[in-house]
């Protein structure tokens, strides 16, 4: 894990907006939308943040601003295994065949084959 030069147990909002070159708007919305983002809050109700919040943020941050996946594209990496490189090809599980698939997941999948799609052309491009 990145060393934030900081060795402390906890981290305030302030010292993660900080590390991680967010606004503290952001790091407060990301909780709403992220259901693995979870900070603790101390007595006076002040969130408090882990080493591994800060981590989860940073995968967040590369999801969402380096690979441009959307924020249902990045909660679906999260969920299946929080692997941040480049999804390939989901193999189908047996779960997968016995569930009828939804609208919504059919829309989160073409979401995740169209960031494939988009990376593989930039990565291209830029060999080009």
């Amino acid at each position: 894990m990145k060393d934030f030069g900081l060795k402390k147990l906890y981290y305030s909002i302030s010292e993660v907006s900080k590390l991680t070159n967010l606004e503290q708007y952001i790091l407060r919305y990301w909780e709403t939308e992220f259901d693995q983002l979870t900070p603790s809050k101390n007595r006076a109700g002040n969130r408090i943040y882990t080493n591994k919040d800060i981590k989860l943020i940073l995968d967040i941050k590369t999801l969402l601003r380096e690979k441009k996946y959307t924020i249902e594209g990045a909660k679906n990496i999260l969920i299946d295994g929080g692997a941040i490189h480049t999804p390939t090809k989901r193999q189908s599980s047996k779960a997968d065949k016995k569930l009828p698939q939804t609208t919504q997941s059919k829309k989160n999948s073409l979401e995740v084959d169209l960031m494939e799609i988009r990376n593989f052309l930039v990565d291209l491009k830029s060999k080009l």
